[in-house]
């Protein structure tokens, strides 16, 4: 049994998609373990454009299990949308997709919560997607949560549903002075859902520990990145989950035993989507570069997304607490044709050098970066699927990072489609 656990270690939008989709060609089942629809993993295979949210990034390879954890919160309306779209393509999801019991369920109410709130906070919002989610995990951990669980008994449902509805609009009426949503036409809704869903509802750490006991390989799917954590990112200014590789077990219903390697998915340079500090952002024509030969928009959103260089700084972090065994290295083509490329090796912080990021956004806004210049390349590296094609100055770039962060680069990806990709070392390879 080999396993591994596939998270990014930046701020989001790393490719992960793309990289789990490729690995599991060796795996037999693919588990999210946390987030939610604010994800989007886009897959592009042979010219055609994917775009997953709740399902796993194996839906497109034939017989991978795709199991969704109990840390996932779950827009079960959004997923069944999800499963239509990949049925009217011709693939087949609903006899190989299993939904935790104990899934948090994101109702009408989240979607108004997470709205109205950040709107109230003026210039202050944090710039959630505004899906839910973290109004959802909040009901989770104040347990008074609609589970996936609930829908077995419809009795159960309806009651539940009736109790954390009139809680939640007496805040939306009567704090935000915005309109309530309504409670027979959420229950209809959802009760019109539960015959579909149902068939798909069932105990996946079971089925996962089942799984690993015979010798099955499983890839554990994150979303977001390491810097959004709800603990070791830049708080406030994060998603509303747990997204280090530790929560791959407590989301999925594991042992820490079972989640095997730990592969980070960086890009080549960095982004960030929404507000919150970003050390590295470039507002020049490099930015404005980076932005356009990596069509830096949001999978999900659409959003903008701000650019900057490769921050090993904060790579450092996500290095420590995740516990990453190797490297993904995504979108090195989009640096071709740069004169210079940059690393941002330290931070300038309180009038002291540091290797590491500061807790929490307050800190990380006074860190100035340290950069060290290496020289570009303009040779192409887009498409590239042999080590040996790809330019000396960008193996050189590599190679630095490489031993900035002291960890193995085992693959590198050179463009949107599944087989631009360079596979020094498979992650479910044994040692």
């Amino acid at each position: 049994m080999t396993n591994a656990v596939l998270l990014g270690v930046q701020w989001g939008d790393e490719g992960k998609g793309k990289i789990v989709d490729l690995l599991t060609e060796r795996a037999d089942a693919v588990v999210r373990f946390q987030g939610g629809h604010n994800a989007g993993h886009t897959l592009v295979i042979n010219g055609v454009k994917t775009v997953l949210h709740l399902i796993p990034s194996g839906a497109m390879r034939n017989g991978i299990e795709c199991l969704i954890g109990n840390g996932v919160v779950t827009d079960l309306l959004h997923l069944l949308t999800e499963i239509s779209g990949l049925e009217e393509r011709d693939v087949e999801i609903r006899n190989r997709l299993m939904i935790s019991l104990g899934c948090p369920l994101i109702l009408p109410y989240h979607v108004v919560l997470d709205r109205v709130r950040d709107e109230a906070r003026g210039k202050s919002a944090i710039g959630t997607t505004g899906r839910g989610i973290g109004p959802c995990y909040e009901d989770k951990v104040a347990r008074r949560g609609v589970r996936a669980v609930d829908l077995v008994d419809e009795r159960v449902f309806a009651s539940k549903l009736e109790q954390v509805m009139e809680y939640h609009n007496f805040m939306i009426s009567n704090y935000y002075r915005s309109d309530p949503v309504d409670y027979r036409k959420t229950l209809d809704a959802m009760l019109e859902a539960r015959e579909s869903i149902l068939p798909m509802i069932g105990d996946v750490s079971a089925r996962l520990n089942r799984l690993c006991r015979t010798g099955k390989s499983v890839i554990f799917e994150g979303a977001q990145g390491m810097m959004l954590d709800i603990d070791h990112g830049t708080y406030p200014y994060v998603t509303s989950s747990n997204t280090v590789s530790a929560a791959a077990a407590a989301g999925s219903g594991v042992g820490p035993q079972d989640i095997g390697t730990v592969l980070g998915v960086v890009k080549a340079y960095a982004t960030r989507v929404g507000s919150g500090p970003f050390p590295t952002e470039l507002t020049d024509r490099v930015g404005e570069h980076l932005a356009k030969q990596g069509h830096e928009f949001g999978a999900t959103t659409g959003r903008p997304r701000r650019c900057g260089w490769l921050d090993i700084v904060a790579l450092r972090r996500a290095v420590q607490v995740c516990g990453i065994t190797s490297l993904c290295i995504t979108k090195l083509d989009v640096l071709d044709g740069l004169e210079t490329v940059q690393l941002c090796v330290g931070y300038e912080y309180q009038g002291s050098r540091v290797d590491l990021p500061p807790y929490g956004a307050e800190g990380l806004e006074q860190c100035i970066p340290v950069y060290e210049n290496m020289q570009g390349w303009n040779d192409s590296t887009a498409g590239l699927r042999h080590f040996s094609e790809i330019p000396g100055q960008a193996r050189a770039y590599l190679d630095r990072i490489s031993d900035l962060l002291q960890l193995p680069i085992t693959i590198i990806s050179t463009g949107a489609g599944r087989d631009d990709t360079i596979v020094l070392k498979h992650p479910l390879e044994s040692s």
